[in-house]
């Protein structure tokens, strides 16, 4: 068989929802006075967009093969990704066998490391990566998670993220996590705030219902560690996640050491790459790790965070991402549960992650999903959804 090479690259960017699913408007839970690293300047407390939570939009790369296979991915990143993606990886990508996905990934990871390493250098090379998982699986004619080794389970099975746990244990969910409302400078009323909030929810879903904590990169350690404490003697908190900026690693490595002996430490949301989990992983971080494969470097570098992981005992829970993050829980044993964002503003509906950006999105039913056998990620784009090429190559 005669192997496709990849003719072309293209980026596009579009708004509204999508896979910067923060781009929303009107009155959205994900934008209701949830404790941030601005948190500390009260003119930025009250909502994400108010500094720009929003402001880049949503990536689109397609990459077309010689045979006129064509493979899509979305992601972050928006105007400044596509600017990278055509002016400086398309080189990596077009010519290239369409099997040829570690060889450039490598090219593209280390042709940007004088300005990258994390952050948004990384998501571009995640979208274009994740194109790329999508353009080979349909080559082949079967979707991506048999191309990961195939599925170790019949289903997946999600906790749900939202701002209402009450009527995701109603749906069918396993757990369901809250974003935390209040930081440390809104002192103990905030933290007082924060924990009847958690006893609140506590009371609605009984006590065996998972409930979790989403701190968004918001606290301290003394902040973190009270609270923690106190929610999980209290209202039975199974984790509490991403407490401290990224870069912290001592920081947690103290969190996880102080905890209440049984509660869990998870973050990795706005972690990249496996030499950045190594650092989780080494300094004894966190008991459960959450990369998101579309900023910690695609599927090719989620593996190899996998493996680690693996061979530390730690669980990997990715972050969100659809079924960018479902075609790789399939194949782990070490990943026994998925995520599931509640997009729906308030969220009473189980609606798809990315809408309206994807068609043929699945969703859990009653908390579970099996996946579809559909070629790729086994997802279309949306044509009422309207993409802009600001640059070409």
């Amino acid at each position: 068989m005669t192997v496709p090479t990849i003719r072309e690259v293209r980026a596009f960017v579009v708004r509204g929802g999508g896979g910067d699913y923060h781009d929303q408007t009107g009155t959205h839970w994900i934008d209701d006075h949830i404790a941030t690293p601005m948190s500390r300047y009260p003119a930025y407390r009250e909502s994400r967009r108010t500094f720009g939570i929003n402001v880049l939009g949503t990536l689109v790369v397609e990459v077309e093969a010689s045979d006129g296979t064509v493979g899509f991915a979305v992601t972050t990143g928006g105007e400044p990704a596509a600017w990278i993606v055509e002016n400086h990886l398309a080189r990596f990508i077009e010519g290239a066998k369409v099997t040829d996905i570690e060889l450039m990934w490598d090219q593209m990871y280390r042709s940007t490391l004088f300005y990258g390493r994390k952050g948004l250098v990384v998501n571009t090379i995640s979208g274009v990566d994740l194109a790329l998982w999508d353009l080979l699986a349909k080559w082949r004619k079967e979707p991506v998670f048999h191309l990961l080794g195939g599925a170790v389970r019949d289903e997946l099975q999600f906790y749900a993220t939202g701002a209402r746990p009450d009527l995701a244990k109603e749906m069918g969910f396993i757990g369901g996590k809250m974003a935390l409302h209040h930081g440390p400078a809104e002192g103990e009323e905030g933290l007082n705030k924060n924990l009847q909030i958690l006893a609140d929810m506590r009371d609605k879903v009984g006590p065996d219902f998972w409930l979790m904590q989403d701190c968004w990169m918001a606290l301290d350690v003394n902040y973190a560690t009270r609270f923690a404490t106190e929610a999980w003697h209290e209202m039975g908190l199974k984790w509490i996640e991403e407490a401290l900026p990224p870069d912290d690693y001592w920081g947690y490595a103290e969190l996880k050491r102080d905890v209440p002996k049984g509660m869990l430490v998870t973050t990795g949301e706005h972690e990249a790459t496996r030499w950045g989990f190594k650092m989780l992983l080494e300094m004894e971080c966190c008991d459960i790790i959450q990369p998101d494969v579309g900023w910690c470097g695609g599927i090719t570098e989620l593996i190899k965070i996998s493996a680690l992981a693996d061979a530390k005992g730690a669980l990997v829970v990715p972050h969100g991402s659809s079924v960018y993050s479902y075609h790789f829980v399939i194949t782990r044993h070490n990943s026994p549960f998925a995520e599931f964002l509640m997009m729906h503003p308030v969220p009473d509906q189980v609606v798809p992650m990315f809408t309206p950006l994807l068609l043929d999105e699945p969703v859990p039913v009653n908390g579970r999903l099996k996946l579809p056998e559909t070629p790729g990620f086994g997802v279309r784009l949306n044509p009422e959804c309207k993409l802009h090429r600001p640059y070409t190559h």
